[in-house]
């Protein structure tokens, strides 16, 4: 049960460092507790943990415009923030875990907002069938975060301009552009400002966990640890991974997200092996190297090794399932 809710808004825009005091927060949560953390990023493309950021994003442009990469530690898909974009996250146990309470939030907040808005599937929030704000998700040791963004006046063009979009992602969405399936509040609420917003969520935050929120600022964390947080975050080993020369790869869309498999293989046995997923289940995606690596490269040899990985999960199972399928049948 929650007992207690904490607010906090982050005062400056470096993804980094933004990132560092979002896993700050994560690793300090308490049992009892709920907190919400409202940030905002300058000119940032976002990535997914397990997504190759030379794929995603076009990185010459992305450097020449004096924009930043970012990577976080949830899965999902690449996306791009400016300071027409606010970003929300959810701490809690995961025994306090509710996904649906914690989108009510946002929709009552939007709601107050005059604009009527609802989720849709998993990660996304629509208004009029379009979408203003995307999800992700991170659980670990008994702690589970949920965050994304909200799109109030967001620079649209600047979305295909730094991130290159699989064609497979938009075929299986049945749609043409990112450009084309993505909204801002502000075209349902021309007065609508990012402080107002602010506000709302802090209101329907406390209205619907039933507590008052005790208010916690920057200077309040333990600087040195947020520091070495940034530290990572900020590292050429963490947004950018290691440079990997792949002589083969396979890759499919599935339900769930795309997955790219590159390997490196001597005399026909898998050396070393790199995958690359928009999945919001990352840890699925970093159990197949481990599998792969050291073994034959041919279908059977790798299908054997997924079809022992396991999961409670429902979902995950079924993530495990179709790989296996598709890796026994791929054209190596």
């Amino acid at each position: 049960m929650i007992n207690k809710t904490a607010y906090i808004e982050s005062t400056g825009v470096n993804p980094h460092r933004n990132l560092a005091m979002e896993e700050y927060l994560f690793s300090g949560c308490e049992k009892d507790e709920a907190i919400l953390y409202l940030w905002q990023n300058e000119n940032t493309i976002v990535i997914g943990k397990n997504q190759n950021a030379w794929k995603e994003c076009q990185i010459s442009r992305i450097e020449e415009d004096g924009a930043v990469i970012a990577r976080r530690i949830s899965g999902g898909g690449a996306v791009f923030h400016d300071l027409g974009n606010l970003n929300f996250t959810f701490l809690v146990s995961k025994e306090n875990y509710d996904l649906k309470r914690q989108l009510e939030v946002i929709l009552k907040a939007v709601q107050k907002l005059g604009i009527h808005a609802e989720a849709s599937g998993r990660n996304d929030i629509l208004v009029d069938g379009q979408k203003f704000s995307g999800n992700a998700f991170h659980e670990h040791k008994g702690r589970c975060y949920h965050h994304g963004t909200i799109m109030v006046d967001v620079k649209l063009g600047e979305l295909n301009k730094y991130l290159n979009v699989s064609k497979k992602k938009l075929e299986s969405k049945g749609i043409k552009s990112v450009r084309s399936r993505v909204t801002n509040l502000i075209d349902y609420n021309p007065e609508l400002t990012i402080d107002r917003l602010k506000a709302a969520l802090k209101e329907t935050f406390e209205e619907v966990y039933g507590h008052k929120s005790r208010i916690i600022k920057e200077e309040d964390l333990d600087q040195t640890a947020v520091q070495e947080l940034y530290e990572k975050y900020s590292s050429w080993e963490w947004v950018y991974g290691r440079e990997f020369e792949f002589q083969y790869e396979v890759s499919e869309r599935f339900s769930w997200g795309q997955v790219d498999i590159q390997f490196q293989v001597d005399c026909g046995m898998i050396t070393d092996i790199a995958v690359y997923s928009d999945s919001l289940k990352p840890g699925v995606i970093q159990e197949l190297p481990g599998k792969l690596k050291g073994i034959r490269y041919n279908n059977q040899a790798m299908g054997e090794k997924i079809e022992e990985l396991h999961s409670d999960e429902e979902q995950e199972e079924e993530m495990f399932r179709d790989i296996e399928r598709w890796l026994r049948n791929v054209e190596l």
